[in-house]
């Protein structure tokens, strides 16, 4: 079934809706979550937030052409919450490694307007992605936005692993270099 027919059922409210949204994309949304949580029963309830966050929105939302996507952030933010809830205080060494890193070129060091800043920041980063190499793109994603190893991200695109980690450096030096061009406070 295609994306357009899934959200048709959403829109139905068809409780098929989710059947078949599990079907197609359940294995690369527990993928994320794992990714994120380390662990599989956490990355299953995650999945199932998503699922009931996109039951929720769609409608008003109707996601054409980005239902993967607007599912993998569903599923994503799901699981960076529960990483937050089950350790406060000592939050996953992945994450942890995976801030750090993009911090480098994105941290302003300000809490306040986080919510705000984080939108634009959001904007440019996307803008900032459209310019890049199809490679380059994936990369990037992958590492940073879907939380996959550096060693997986090279397997999986047949990369070294010191070519991944030189595209990731480079990548990070481009972003920040652009986004002072484009005014953010770095």
């Amino acid at each position: 079934m295609d994306d357009k027919e899934i959200i048709g059922l959403y829109l139905a409210r068809d409780e098929k809706a989710i059947a078949e949204t599990s079907s197609k994309y359940g294995a690369y949304l527990k993928t994320v979550a794992l990714n994120v949580t380390g662990d599989e029963e956490d990355a299953e309830e995650c999945v199932s937030d998503a699922y009931l966050q996109a039951w929720n929105s769609i409608p008003p939302d109707q996601p054409y052409g980005y239902l993967k996507l607007y599912l993998s952030s569903f599923v994503r933010h799901a699981a960076l919450d529960k990483c937050r809830k089950q350790s406060a205080d000592k939050r996953s060494a992945v994450i942890t490694g995976i801030t750090e890193e993009l911090s480098q070129c994105v941290s302003n060091g300000r809490d306040a307007q986080a919510e705000l800043e984080a939108k634009e920041l959001g904007k440019l980063i996307n803008a900032f992605l459209k310019k890049q190499k199809p490679l380059y793109q994936a990369v990037f994603i992958r590492r940073y936005y879907q939380t996959e190893s550096v060693e997986y991200i090279s397997k999986k695109l047949n990369l070294s692993q010191s070519k991944t980690k030189s595209i990731l450096f480079r990548m990070r030096n481009k972003l920040k270099e652009y986004l002072e061009k484009e005014g953010y406070d770095i």
